[in-house]
């Protein structure tokens, strides 16, 4: 196949990074049409990455409006490029984008291999109804792409504000356990028939 290594650039892919790392798009879907066939695939990069630290892909959709399965997978430079399988599913991806993409969204430097992935995502309708042109037209899917870095590679940073949250009612809830407790060993110490100040 004559696409070898194309600069990122010319590929016409999103790009999600630490800093931008929240896509809303609209992803392909489509029935499966054989059991090899697992829906329509689409292709985004994945930049700026730091080695040593974990990181998260999530998409977060409107499952109860359009049902969909999703299938999330990373790949290395190499990977992509050496595999046809996907080198020919990426060249089919960037064929239909012939768009221009905010600046922020380019990959146009040289990839460095350590912090650069591709992500592939396939996306197959699940549901049944009987609007023939809905299950004949699959519409695309509105999704948020996030990557979530973990902090300290233990938690998703956007789980901090979560976590905090459940800190603080767990200390009011073990200060006010101690309040209620005492109260009662107070009470149950009182003689009966004397007053407590």
């Amino acid at each position: 196949m004559g696409l070898t290594h194309p600069n990122l650039d010319d590929l016409h892919l999103d790009i999600l990074t630490p800093r931008h790392s929240k896509l809303r798009t609209q992803i392909a879907a489509s029935f499966p049409k054989s059991p090899e066939d697992r829906g329509t695939v689409s292709w985004f990069l994945i930049d700026d990455l730091r080695q040593e630290q974990r990181y998260e892909v999530r998409i977060c959709w409107p499952a109860t409006q359009q049902p969909t399965d999703f299938v999330l997978n990373t790949y290395t430079l190499s990977e992509v490029f050496d595999t046809p399988e996907l080198i020919t599913s990426l060249a089919d991806y960037s064929e239909g984008r012939d768009i221009a993409l905010p600046e922020h969204k380019r990959a146009a430097r040289e990839p460095r291999p350590a912090s650069v992935l591709f992500l592939r995502v396939v996306a197959a309708a699940d549901y049944f109804t009987t609007n023939k042109t809905l299950m004949r037209e699959v519409p695309p899917v509105n999704a948020d792409i996030i990557l979530d870095p973990f902090l300290l590679n233990l938690l998703p940073r956007s789980l901090l504000p979560t976590g905090i949250y459940i800190s603080l009612i767990a200390i009011v809830a073990w200060l006010l356990s101690r309040i209620i407790w005492d109260g009662l060993n107070q009470t149950r110490r009182v003689p009966p028939g004397k007053k407590t100040d």
